[in-house]
């Protein structure tokens, strides 16, 4: 049930990256949604409120938007639903939550899990709000348990999210023809049995016009082609995009025309993390999230920093990009050397696969005892892991701040612990 798993889409991008050139990375704005509005008019007001003599104006108003990524397997051995967003504390952070994954297939969008989405009845005590489903329910699954939810929270928005890992290699076929591709989409998201659970789609090719699960070679347009045609077909509902981080020279990020795409999205989500990992078996050990460059770091580009630096420097408005953190560590095994940069023998073991471990595992698993570029690691035994703890994500708020960016978004949501301690140092 983890055919969609981000931390194993990473494993597969980074090795098919490093066929055509160095090491791959990391994956996954509207034109003028109101909440980039009111963020653009509240950053003007505070540069235009300087008085003239200041030396430098205030930097531009960062946004609050916090985005949870849900997946439809979860529901299976992570036995992670809808509800333990709401008994986690989560429900009450988050303003946007992303449900992973529709999926691209013959052109158009489709159901991902049927059973999963809209099929699973739950029982009153599994249920958001303690009614349980009846079997002849029209919509149960995951999409009533979310309707339940928004009526808890009305302010929350639901996002469909398609493509993934698995199923980018449906979007090379859907770029032939982006407007009948965006209107199976809207069809799909707007479809009167659960029309009212979605505000709006969240697109993860991984990646245009660069080596990811086929080698796409749409073209440099096809992206922004695509991202316009959504934008006709969804009008004034959200259009949002999880894009690559990678932010070296001549990386992933220079093979899209991003940049033109932004005008059509709400705002971009950057997958500032897996970028190292034991997908390198031997090492160097190096933390798959970090914020910054540091010495030694096994690849240029790299880090959180870069991509958004990269991006800014593209004209992407701040205020339409979101800063990823994760839910989770990367780790070797066979690891002598406490500090970054060590050797390993090979991934370290994992619940649901090699090299990858939740935070509510590794906190009391293999405590984080070190720190580098602005996210942590831990080195216990003969193991190496690196994650992102309440201390660190704290920083990585500053840091968001800082840049303006226009809010943070989670890769995902069943990492966490049951108290939702990360989501709340988030907040």
């Amino acid at each position: 049930m983890l055919r969609h798993n981000r931390s194993r889409a990473h494993l597969r991008t980074l090795l098919a990256a490093a066929c055509t050139a160095a090491l791959g990375v990391t994956l996954l704005a509207g034109a003028g949604s109101a909440s980039a509005r009111e963020e653009s008019a509240a950053s003007a007001a505070k540069v235009t409120s300087v008085a003239a003599p200041a030396p430098q104006a205030a930097p531009a108003a960062a946004g609050s938007k916090v985005v949870g990524y849900f997946t439809d397997w979860g529901v299976y051995e992570r036995n992670y639903h809808v509800k333990n967003i709401e008994t986690s504390g989560s429900a009450d952070k988050l303003t946007h939550i992303n449900y992973a994954f529709g999926n691209v297939t013959g052109g158009k969008c489709a159901i991902g899990d049927a059973y999963a989405d809209y099929q699973k009845t739950y029982t009153a005590d599994q249920s958001v709000d303690g009614t349980a489903d009846t079997w002849d329910q029209p919509v149960a699954g995951s999409f009533n348990q979310l309707r339940e939810l928004k009526k808890l929270h009305p302010g929350l928005k639901v996002i469909w999210s398609f493509g993934g890992w698995s199923w980018s290699g449906g979007f090379g076929e859907a770029a032939k023809n982006p407007a009948a591709f965006a209107q199976s989409c809207h069809d799909l998201v707007e479809d009167p049995r659960w029309a009212d659970v979605f505000d709006g789609i969240d697109i993860d090719w991984e990646y245009p016009n660069d080596c990811g699960l086929s080698c796409d070679t749409s073209g440099p347009d096809a992206f922004k082609n695509l991202i316009s045609a959504l934008r006709t077909s969804f009008g004034s509902d959200l259009v949002t995009a999880a894009i690559t981080a990678d932010g070296s020279d001549g990386g992933k990020i220079d093979s899209t025309d991003y940049a033109g795409a932004a005008q059509y999205l709400d705002w971009y989500n950057p997958m500032t993390y897996d970028f190292f990992g034991a997908f390198n078996a031997q090492g160097p050990t190096a933390p798959h999230s970090p914020l910054t460059s540091y010495e030694g770091i096994p690849t240029e580009g790299f880090n959180s920093d870069a991509a958004i630096t990269k991006l800014k420097g593209l004209g992407i408005p701040p205020a339409k990009l979101l800063l990823g953190i994760g839910f989770y560590g990367r780790g070797w095994t066979g690891v002598t050397q406490k500090e970054p940069g060590g050797t390993a023998t090979g991934a370290a073991p994992g619940t649901y696969e090699p090299g990858i471990e939740d935070y509510k595992v590794l906190k009391t698993s293999c405590p984080a005892n070190g720190t580098v570029a602005g996210t942590a690691y831990a080195f216990c035994g003969n193991q190496w892991w690196s994650y992102d703890t309440p201390a660190t994500i704290a920083g990585k708020m500053d840091y968001k701040n800082q840049q303006g960016l226009g809010g943070t978004f989670l890769w995902e949501l069943s990492g966490d612990t049951s108290n939702g301690e990360l989501i709340k140092a988030v907040n």
